[in-house]
């Protein structure tokens, strides 16, 4: 059985910014687009583009281009968003409390379906019609609504017992938002968002003179 080729993570991450781009142009009534087009929105080359989708099959056609319709669906369905993605978020500060009023997580299929805190103040609270419940609750409500990802917003010190907790709840994806790497082996995915790292590398660009949008597409 033939093996499937390692996906580089620079090619995952520019995945998400082609189906946000497809989508733009489907909602504007194109119906096909060429990896010049594509890779110019994006301020990349035709070849990177190309060679980014090539992982997935031959999905375009010389002098045509890719079909849009086509091409979004495939996209969608490469990166899991063809489904309803059930999520538990550990924390209920300022960053937690923010993402239960993000509305458009449950328009993109995202679904914060359980709430944890550790305080005693904030369990039983209700935050955007989600009740907080207890850690000891985790194990019960991950298998519940079989929640898949979880959500840290819980301060550093605390992040890596609490990724531990929702794995052994059976949780398989964490996306991070405390400023500290997570060490949870190789079967799990985690995506970290520091917004202090954030702030410093747009104070260099600011400080070193550059212009234009800078797409993060390195590990």
């Amino acid at each position: 059985m033939e093996a499937k080729p390692k996906i580089p993570r620079p090619t995952v991450k520019r995945l998400s910014l082609y189906l946000r781009e497809v989508g733009l142009l489907a909602a504007a009534g194109r119906r096909t687009v060429s990896s010049k087009q594509l890779g110019s929105a994006l301020g990349l080359t035709g070849a990177q583009v190309r060679k980014d989708l090539a992982f997935f099959g031959q999905l375009g056609h010389p002098g045509i281009g890719y079909e849009i319709t086509r091409l979004h669906a495939h996209l969608r369905q490469v990166l899991g968003r063809d489904r309803t993605w059930n999520a538990a978020l550990v924390g209920v500060g300022n960053i937690g409390r923010a993402l239960l009023a993000y509305q458009r997580f449950a328009q993109e299929d995202f679904h914060i379906t359980a709430v944890f805190d550790s305080s005693d103040r904030a369990i039983g609270q209700e935050y955007g019609g989600r009740a907080v419940h207890g850690m000891d609750d985790m194990p019960a409500l991950v298998r519940q609504h079989e929640i898949k990802l979880g959500i840290l917003a819980v301060p550093a010190d605390s992040a890596q017992h609490v990724a531990d907790l929702l794995i052994e709840a059976g949780v398989t994806g964490i996306l991070n938002f405390a400023p500290r790497r997570l060490d949870v082996g190789d079967t799990i995915s985690v995506t970290s968002v520091d917004f202090t790292l954030a702030l410093e590398q747009l104070a260099f660009q600011v400080s070193a003179g550059l212009t234009g949008s800078f797409v993060d597409t390195n590990d």
